[in-house]
């Protein structure tokens, strides 16, 4: 989410609709002292389902599919600048592509995260202890500066870059704390080309916020509620429903998908078998039966179709979305494992069928031309998976876990690994690895993948065709990874007490590297 949409090649999923999946309490790991979230924005949505009925204890359920979030406060970048936010230092750092000439500008305390708009005007930083956001012109570096509410924890901009919403979400929670009494509800939403706030409550304990592509509705999911935001409105103001209404102790929200258009979102609640669809003209909200026990829905690139796999059914249901109680199309799953999570390749003729939950060492391919499945084994059992923007070839994660089938003589035994599978022919490769790898880019072309590792001074370089990677040596630890648009050049941001940041491209295997943001260092060879 490890399933992140909409994010290009970062673990695992390509997709590009707007998707977001709650991660388990349980399964969240501690953070550091000092540390930025693991639950940060970019990536990355995180996801815990479970198949169980509602009258059963949690402790009794079935493992949930659990698809990692990543660590990420990466740069942003246009086609003419990257910038990096500096949260120890409360300032900006902006490079530019063609010559990698260094500019630092203070914003405010804290920024743990920055977006540029798409027409590449703006760059836009959250400041979590200033309770703020800076607005950043890209050229000249004004700063312009807008209050939001206290102790919110994450922002989410939307497509057009016009409106940013900031909310405080505990699966985000990095140890800030504020002082007196707090809101958990409190959201602010900011229009950024006028720099006006407005404050809002939300359902209790939002989780998710998603904006329509046209930029003109937005919604805020929380455990219990989901609330639209008509943004075309003079004086916007949030209108609720509540997904399981009249219920006491009601199930909360596991994952919710938008319409593109903006018209509908369908959310999964945590043990239910019947999905919520509200209709977000008329905010009317209708249940929607589907298999037993479903872990994973998806909507199709086209934004026509809902896909959801539904784990203790051993089926997948496609279901129209513009008449989602018409009769739906039921494929059934091998019987021989258990699958419950799902991804698409970019023009959706694919999908990949795997389980974080089995500690099977295997995956599925999809063929929904004929709705054949072929199932095919691992080394070790997945992670998380994702697909190339190609749609040629799938990466597949595996962690230090060897589930139910992995041999003590196995080299991958106890050791993290990454498979990397071409989805015509089902070959695959798979390279062991000192450590998790944590962070995926891939150029412009889609021919070539990048990822990094935890605690390990490597750029590592897959090319999609061959299977083969390669391995750059940094001058010190990788913290973010991410690709330059239209480019087939990968930038890295590292630890260093200055700042430090390679730029490695692919076409020419040259990598540069810039040392000490604040002092404008000289480029490193």
């Amino acid at each position: 989410m490890i399933k992140v949409k909409n994010t290009g090649l970062m673990p695992f999923d390509f997709n590009v609709m707007d998707t977001w999946k709650a991660p388990h309490p349980r399964d969240r790991p501690p953070v550091a002292e000092g540390e930025a979230s693991p639950y940060a924005e970019d990536d990355m949505g995180a996801e815990s389902t479970d198949g169980a009925s509602m009258d059963e204890s949690e402790d009794d359920r079935d493992e949930p599919e659990v698809e990692e979030d990543l660590k990420a406060l990466p740069p942003a970048t246009t086609p003419l600048y990257t910038f990096v936010a500096n949260p120890d230092r409360n300032t900006l750092t902006r490079i530019t592509a063609e010559d990698l000439s260094v500019v630092t500008t203070t914003v405010g305390a804290r920024p743990t995260q920055v977006v540029t708009t798409p027409d590449h005007l703006t760059a836009i930083t959250f400041n979590a202890d200033g309770d703020t956001i800076s607005v950043v012109d890209a050229e000249d570096l004004t700063v312009q500066t807008i209050q939001i509410r206290a102790d919110r924890n994450h922002m989410v901009v939307s497509p057009d870059g016009r409106w940013a919403i900031a909310y405080y979400d505990a699966a985000r929670d990095d140890g800030q704390s504020g002082s007196g009494a707090q809101s958990f509800n409190e959201i602010s939403l900011v229009d950024i080309e006028n720099l006006v706030e407005w404050s809002m409550v939300s359902g209790p304990n939002p989780s998710d916020v998603q904006f329509s592509a046209d930029s003109s509705t937005a919604i805020v999911v929380s455990d219990t509620y989901l609330s639209r935001i008509d943004l075309s409105e003079d004086d916007p103001a949030p209108e609720h429903v509540e997904l399981s209404p009249g219920e006491t102790s009601p199930a909360r929200a596991e994952e919710v998908v938008m319409t593109p258009d903006g018209s509908s979102a369908v959310v999964r609640l945590y043990g239910s078998s019947d999905l919520v669809h509200v209709d977000l003209d008329t905010m009317d909200r209708a249940t929607v039966p589907v298999g037993e026990g479903p872990t994973d829905m998806d909507i199709s690139s086209d934004g026509e179709e809902l896909l959801v796999v539904a784990r203790t059914a051993a089926e997948i249901w496609v279901l129209a979305l513009n008449d989602l109680n018409g009769d739906a199309e039921v494929i059934d799953l091998p019987s021989t494992t258990t699958l419950g999570s799902l991804v698409l390749t970019p023009d959706d003729s694919r999908g990949v069928l795997y389980s974080t939950a089995s500690g099977d060492s295997v995956y599925a391919v999809w063929d929904r031309a004929d709705d054949t499945i072929q199932i095919r084994d691992l080394v070790k059992p997945p992670r998380g998976v994702g697909i190339n923007p190609t749609g040629s070839t799938a990466i597949i994660s595996h962690s230090t876990d060897n589930g139910t089938d992995v041999s003590t003589d196995s080299a991958f035994y106890n050791e993290p690994a990454l498979s990397i599978v071409d989805l015509d022919s089902l070959f695959s490769s798979s390279l062991l690895l000192p450590s998790e790898a944590t962070t995926f880019a891939h150029t412009a072309d889609g021919e070539t993948g990048f990822f990094i590792m935890e605690g390990e001074p490597y750029l590592e370089v897959l090319d999609y065709g061959t299977l083969i990677h390669e391995e750059i040596t940094l001058k010190s630890q990788p913290v973010f990874l991410g690709s330059l648009p239209q480019t087939n050049s990968a930038f890295i941001s590292q630890e260093h007490r200055l700042g430090r940041i390679s730029f490695f491209d692919a076409d020419t295997d040259e990598l540069n590297t810039i040392t000490g943001f604040e002092l404008n260092a000289d480029i490193e060879q």
